[in-house]
């Protein structure tokens, strides 16, 4: 008996089987069905190797009437041939005011747990398949709207992106874009959470990869400055760099194939999105090329591979991307 993952609640079977990709989705419907039902009932989440306390607890009939048990295994997708048996066995035999919960979140189709409970025709049964990215956006804009935050249609999209499939993390995030807010129900940008997510580069920093990719001779004095007076690791400013670099050769690829939304396929985030745009037009794909191997170079020359100080490392690095012909291509 197949199930909606929409539909789960009220619960109305003894017995369920989850299972499929999406974790945090069949994790947090397997929670709502442990918790739906008699407030008195014992609950229980255990483990593929604890069968034995749900069995226990069944039994207990109570002092003052009978007590109903509700209980999750957590990790059926772990069971061996025994485990497999004793779980098919307590599926089929669950009590009338009792509820079993089986997830077996990642099982693999050939598993023969899996090829046993989807034989069971009558045992209610539901797949988490993974979302798909609009899919996921429209259910994150619900919990932002239940939140009672202010985001721009294209930071929900944004985050959306970033974070299909991943629902806790989406809810973390949510909950401290709260502290931003205060109550207030401003607008909060994507420079907000950008910064949450550690996916914007501080002021300077951002200003430097724009520079480099925008190939403006000033870039080298900000190179300078980020060294000297803000004490900018060499390691992280190539990182951003290296990132710049990979996302203009992507989206000209992805240009060239006439992909509808080049900025989404070359997973362009933060503030590059409004800028890679004219970034890009300033070089030629050969140039981009040899680019990225350019900065792969200079990192392992900053972590040992030279004694050469790194500061000049980088100068040079900076010089060799914003000069003319300096890339031999």
């Amino acid at each position: 008996m197949r199930l909606n993952p929409a539909r789960l609640l009220p619960a109305e079977h003894s017995c369920y089987y989850l299972h499929g990709e999406d974790q945090d989705a069949l994790v947090e419907a397997a929670e709502l069905l442990l918790a739906d039902g008699d407030p008195e009932a014992t609950r229980l989440r255990v483990d593929v190797t604890e069968l034995a306390r749900i069995e226990t607890a069944s039994r207990n009939r109570g002092l003052f009437g009978p007590t109903y048990c509700y209980a999750l295994v957590r990790n059926a997708q772990s069971a061996n041939p025994k485990q497999t048996e004793h779980l098919l066995k307590m599926s089929r035999s669950v009590a009338p005011g009792n509820r079993l919960i089986i997830c077996a979140p990642g099982i693999e189709w050939r598993k023969a747990l899996h090829k046993k409970m989807k034989a069971e025709t009558v045992l209610p049964q539901c797949e988490f398949a993974l979302p798909d990215v609009a899919g996921f956006t429209r259910w994150l804009g619900e919990e932002v709207s239940r939140a009672g935050l202010q985001l721009a249609p294209e930071t929900v999209q944004w985050m959306g992106e970033r974070l299909c499939g991943m629902r806790q993390a989406a809810r973390q995030l949510i909950a401290r874009l709260g502290c931003y807010d205060g109550g207030e129900g401003a607008l909060l940008g994507m420079d907000v959470v950008g910064e949450l997510l550690g996916e914007r580069a501080p002021g300077a920093l951002e200003e430097w990869c724009h520079a480099v990719a925008m190939r403006e001779p000033h870039a080298l004095s900000l190179a300078r400055r980020l060294l000297a007076e803000q004490q900018v690791a060499e390691v992280q400013m190539l990182s951003w760099l290296g990132t710049r670099m990979q996302q203009l050769l992507m989206y000209r690829w992805y240009q060239s194939q006439h992909d509808r939304n080049p900025l989404q396929a070359a997973k362009v985030f933060g503030d590059a999105r409004n800028r890679v745009g004219g970034e890009v037009r300033c070089w030629r794909g050969a140039e981009l090329s040899a680019a990225v191997r350019r900065i792969s170079d200079a990192e392992k020359l900053i972590k040992g591979a030279s004694l050469e100080d790194k500061s000049v490392v980088m100068e040079r690095l900076t010089l060799d991307l914003v000069g003319a012909k300096r890339l031999g291509v």
